[in-house]
């Protein structure tokens, strides 16, 4: 179609030209809206970024002669992330003596990653590095099934928060009604004087 149809054609149907495909012999044009296509190819955009999962690797390092609690802290924390959907990078620092002891350092690994098992699996196994010993611990669960559960999680707490409040209020205006009936009931209760037995009509 010549060019001249083709804009008396859009003009006709109230659309916009628009070529689709420059490069094509003879060149491809397209009859639309163009401000609906583009408020439509941006709010598609937008819907995939806000899908992406962005991969995140959080880094714990440890000593091979690591007290127990500092291990526990340590491992809490590998739990945390684990479960929050992102990638954990163990890194084993060796130092002076304990570097022909690598053993240590595997062993070590191992345990963690044992502990760890219901969140998380070993991606990377345990390599040397120079001084260090690493370890890459990958989450069972993916990042946007983490941040569902953590979701659905601050919303019941919210729910239970709410809740807890409105108990507290009820509570309060049943304390609150409770003390006016007794303060009512005081009133009534108020002994009569002589005075109260006299005619207010007789002068004294």
């Amino acid at each position: 179609m010549r060019i001249d149809d083709a804009l008396r054609l859009a003009r006709e149907s109230d659309l916009d030209l628009v070529e689709v495909a420059p490069m094509a012999r003879p060149p491809v044009a397209k009859l639309m809206d163009y401000g609906k296509f583009k408020y439509e190819a941006a709010q598609k955009a937008r819907e995939s970024r806000r899908n992406q999962t962005n991969t995140v690797i959080k880094e714990m390092k440890l000593r091979p002669k690591i007290d127990i609690h500092d291990y526990e802290t340590k491992k809490g924390h590998v739990v945390r992330f684990l479960k929050a959907g992102d990638k954990v990078k163990i890194t084993i620092m060796f130092r002076g003596r304990e570097q022909s002891r690598p053993e240590l350092g595997f062993n070590l690994l191992k345990k963690l990653a044992d502990d760890v098992v219901e969140d998380g699996f070993i991606e990377s196994a345990p390599k040397q590095d120079g001084r260090n010993m690493l370890m890459v611990l990958s989450p069972t669960r993916k990042k946007t099934e983490a941040k569902v559960e953590v979701e659905a999680a601050k919303a019941a707490k919210a729910a239970d928060r709410a809740a807890k409040t409105e108990a507290e209020r009820q509570q309060e205006a049943e304390l609150r009604a409770a003390a006016v009936a007794a303060a009512a009931q005081t009133v009534s209760k108020k002994k009569r004087g002589p005075a109260d037995n006299m005619d207010p009509d007789i002068d004294l």
